[in-house]
């Protein structure tokens, strides 16, 4: 097989360690991969962590699980701690500050001396005069004698970055199309390292984006602005800026954004994790949230999106995060995936049971029997139950059901013909009832209800050959002796 090279498509996904991995950061990430892999180019993960007070290293491992958990593997910053750990802005502080200073030598930026007091109280006035908050560039005129007196004073300046005004940043969106933002809409010169030596995210983004030679860039449309002030700062330092791609903001189906504070824990994907939701149904999720695939198809995994995937097919209007829908997805991979890695994972949804009473190929049936029944594989500790527990037959069911003459007619008649049952055979077990069924000329619900509620304490539920083939003779036995004392 020759040899495919990479080409120089070079992507990046740049989560902050300051809260666990939301889903539109998942998305985002995934489109990130799915274009690296359209394009034989180079997946990158790194961590945006200049935020000191609110990122945590339990949120940098979430964020690597969950990226796992989805198969959203990356080919540089490869495993936390490892050889080839992600990407730290808290790595390049002194980096950082040389390239501001490149900045302030060439006229593009300035240290400004005001303090948070004064900043406080700008932001007041503007409010009381009902205009939008920005920094009014006072700094833009400190002489030296006033810069020799707050130091003086012992102030510690930021670096603000000079933005001209009037003037219209434009470029090129792959998903938005021809985007042109007002300088005069941004805000006012902005600060680009903090007085305590810390670049701000918009600064330090665009040096990471150039050291680590980004062509493409690749996020939330609530970034478009931050790409204008971005592009300005290309400019000023001569570099040519990645592409851009800003996707739909993920909304409700109320229209309402997707935020922790609204929804809780939900917009988390370790939530959904916690929940037995089947990563590659998340990922086909996401994936046609905003996305059509070029056939119409709805369900395909990773490999056969990045076949197909493009920045043009990725819609304009906001996205709707629709948990009934993101079920039908799971629902359907729970009954379709290879049924060892099913139990594989129900299996932190069995701790509640001793499950040493059954073999590993019984374990496999009992799942088998009601994954098709399941949305979830948090689901999965109820509906097994009545293999595992006691049995306790609800007072409805067992007046409604086994009180009848024909039901103890059927359940006298199965008793007695246990001695022939084909316990390895679950076909052979239906069969069986069939059989003894006609025999005494009982069918339908008449013959099946009464078993059924014997064994599981219900009507409904898994194929009743499965049932009596997984409990097996004792359990069966023991069942239907109990059921025949209800009167």
């Amino acid at each position: 097989m020759p040899l495919v090279m990479k080409t120089d498509v070079r992507v990046r996904i740049a989560p902050s360690p300051t809260g666990n991995l939301h889903v539109g950061t998942a998305r985002t990430a995934l489109y990130n991969y799915l274009y690296a892999k359209r394009h034989n180019g180079t997946f990158i993960l790194r961590l945006e962590d200049t935020d000191e007070e609110r990122s945590k290293e339990t949120y940098t491992k979430d964020i690597i699980d969950g990226l796992k958990w989805l198969g959203l593997n990356w080919d540089e910053g490869l495993d936390i701690g490892g050889p080839y750990a992600p990407y730290r802005q808290t790595e390049k502080i002194d980096h950082y500050s040389t390239m501001a200073n490149h900045l302030i030598s060439s006229g593009k930026a300035y240290l400004c001396y005001a303090t948070q007091e004064e900043l406080a109280a700008l932001k007041e006035e503007q409010k009381a005069t009902n205009a939008a908050p920005r920094y009014d560039n006072r700094g833009r005129e400190t002489s030296a004698e006033q810069r020799k007196q707050f130091e003086e004073e012992g102030r510690i300046p930021s670096v603000r970055f000079i933005v001209e005004e009037p003037q219209v940043v434009s470029w090129h969106d792959h998903i938005k199309g021809e985007i042109a933002i007002d300088t005069s809409d941004l805000g006012g010169d902005m600060v680009i390292v903090k007085s305590n030596g810390v670049a701000i995210y918009n600064f330090a983004v665009v040096i990471d984006d150039i050291d680590m030679k980004m062509t493409h860039v690749i996020r939330g449309e609530d970034h478009i602005h931050n790409t204008a002030k971005q592009l300005l700062i290309y400019e000023a330092m001569n570099q040519k800026a990645p592409e851009f791609a800003h996707a739909p903001l993920i909304f409700d189906i109320e229209h309402q954004k997707l935020s922790k504070r609204k929804h809780g824990e939900t917009v988390h994907i370790d939530y959904y994790r916690a929940q037995g939701y089947m990563p590659e149904a998340i990922v086909n999720y996401l994936a046609q949230m905003s996305f059509t695939h070029p056939e119409g198809k709805e369900i395909y995994d990773l490999e056969e999106a990045a076949a197909v995937f493009d920045l043009d097919k990725v819609s304009k209007s906001p996205a709707v995060f629709d948990v009934a829908r993101l079920n039908w997805f799971n629902s359907h991979y729970i009954r379709s995936l290879p049924l060892d890695l099913i139990v594989s994972r129900a299996t932190p949804f069995l701790t509640a049971y001793d499950t040493s009473t059954y073999t590993a190929a019984q374990l496999a049936a009992i799942v088998a029997s009601v994954r098709d029944g399941l949305t979830t594989l948090s689901e999965l500790t109820a509906a097994v139950k009545f293999y595992f527990d006691p049995l306790t037959i609800p007072a409805e069911v067992a007046q409604d059901v086994l009180s009848s003459d024909n039901a103890k007619k059927v359940l006298n008649t199965m008793l007695n013909a246990l001695g022939t049952m084909p316990w390895d055979d679950h076909q052979g077990c239906k069969k069986a009832v069939d059989a003894f069924g006609k025999e005494i000329s009982l069918k339908g619900k008449e013959l099946y209800w009464p078993v059924r509620a014997a064994l599981s304490g219900k009507t409904q539920g898994p194929d009743l050959g499965s049932i009596i083939s997984i409990l097996g003779a004792e359990r069966v036995k023991s069942r239907l002796e109990a059921a025949l004392t209800h009167k």
